[in-house]
């Protein structure tokens, strides 16, 4: 198993959950913001087979800001390492997953535009809704393989970007996410899913 983390040299519970696995976890650094470097991790996995690449990134900014007042650079910032940075991540490395594998992305049930009754978070929710596109149409690209294709929305979670207000922490919420995503192995096409598995409407 491999993962990645902005800063493979800090000691955060990535690492110590990498020395605790007996070699069954190593640790790579990726900023998904910075085309260099997921170059650099592609070369790195060369002659590796996945069986399952799925990528996490999501920061938020001006959230109580209706998008058209928000400042350029935290919108570029926002979309680069919501959407176009997870998918530089999937276009770069997708040759390494095997033919019936699972390629996904995290997204997030605000990316969901029917559901988006309550309007707010009007730049992170664009975002999300940005990279459902995006894998939408890597998953039509996909479509004559016998490869999985996932979005999953983990709900409000413990995290520095959901707050400490969650129902959920880390451990409980992985637990569920790996269930889904196991759940998906081996059944081509495209889901958008929830924690539970439960279909989220685009």
């Amino acid at each position: 198993m491999i993962g990645t983390t902005r800063d493979p040299g800090a000691r955060g519970p990535l690492a110590e959950l990498a020395a605790r696995s007996a070699g069954h976890l190593t640790v790579e650094g990726l900023d998904v913001a910075d085309p260099a470097q997921v170059t650099a991790l592609r070369a790195r996995l060369t002659g590796r087979r996945l069986d399952m690449l799925f990528v996490s990134s999501g920061t938020t900014s001006e959230e109580d800001t209706p998008v058209g007042e928000v400042a350029t650079e935290d919108f570029v910032r926002v979309m680069v390492t919501n959407a176009l940075g997870p998918m530089r991540v999937i276009e770069t490395v997708a040759d390494l997953v095997a033919d019936d594998g699972l390629i996904g992305a995290m997204s997030s049930g605000q990316g969901s535009i029917a559901n988006n009754t309550a309007g707010g978070r009007e730049l992170y929710r664009g975002s999300k809704a940005a990279l459902n596109m995006f894998v939408r149409g890597f998953a039509v690209r996909q479509s004559g393989t016998r490869r999985s294709v996932l979005l999953l929305a983990p709900g409000w979670v413990r995290t520095a970007l959901g707050g400490p207000g969650a129902p959920y922490t880390v451990e409980e919420s992985v637990s569920l996410l790996m269930d889904v995503l196991e759940s998906r192995l081996g059944r081509p096409g495209l889901a958008y899913l929830d924690r539970e598995g439960r279909i989220v409407p685009w």
